[in-house]
């Protein structure tokens, strides 16, 4: 009986251990680049594998730092793993850290509608479950209120053949990827999937946000 208490209180202390380190995972991924004293906004976005969203809009101007990650499930800290057993009710995830003088959350949305396919249920191309569905979790009403709006005049539009699926959310919680997730495209331009997915998108959304790019 006295072993099986250690076991759960090493198994409570482990636990918080993990998420301890998982905040101060995120804090240090948000605090990079992040001059300090800026004032700074965030935006969620999910819209297929978070590789190409990441790609996307680290590449924006004002766009401070983007994190990959997982988020609007159930389970605590989830491993890439767990999320591809599609059980956890996350999915992949963006979450970016921008400096709203210099882009807006209107200009955020903007790409993030021109840069996947929102009328898919749980499938951005050969990518299919519900981790990568197109989603927006929202940080406040003033984004909400966009994002809705936005959704209702492009739905109206006719911009697609197929209605609108996108999955306007409150913001409920967001998990850090594991660290080879981070900056994937940037560091993986040989590997497979970068080369035949993402970069021809890539070179599409520099050609449309062209105006809209860092310096290099």
């Amino acid at each position: 009986m006295k072993a099986l208490f250690s076991i759960v209180l090493l198994t409570v202390a482990l636990s918080s251990c993990a998420q301890q380190q998982q905040q101060k995972k995120l804090a240090d991924m948000n605090s990079e680049t992040i001059p300090a004293g800026l004032k700074t906004d965030t935006a969620t976005f999910g819209e297929g594998c978070f590789w190409c969203t990441e790609a996307f809009f680290q590449r924006l101007n004002g766009v401070l730092k983007v994190v990959s990650g997982y988020g609007g499930g159930h389970v605590e800290n989830p491993s890439y793993e767990e999320v591809c057993d599609k059980t956890t009710g996350h999915a992949e995830l963006a979450r970016i850290i921008y400096d709203p003088t210099k882009i807006t959350y209107d200009e955020l949305l903007e790409v993030f509608w021109k840069t996947h396919d929102p009328t898919t249920m749980n499938q951005q191309g050969n990518d299919v479950g519900p981790q990568y569905r197109s989603v927006i979790f929202y940080h406040n009403e003033a984004q909400r209120q966009k994002a809705t709006h936005y959704k209702e005049v492009l739905d109206k539009s006719g911009a697609w053949d197929k209605p609108i699926i996108t999955a306007i959310e409150p913001f409920k919680n967001f998990y850090p990827a594991e660290n080879y997730h981070q900056n994937y495209y940037n560091d993986n331009q040989g590997q497979g999937y970068c080369r035949f997915v993402i970069r021809p998108k890539l070179e599409k959304f520099e050609k449309v946000f062209k105006n809209k790019l860092k310096k290099q």
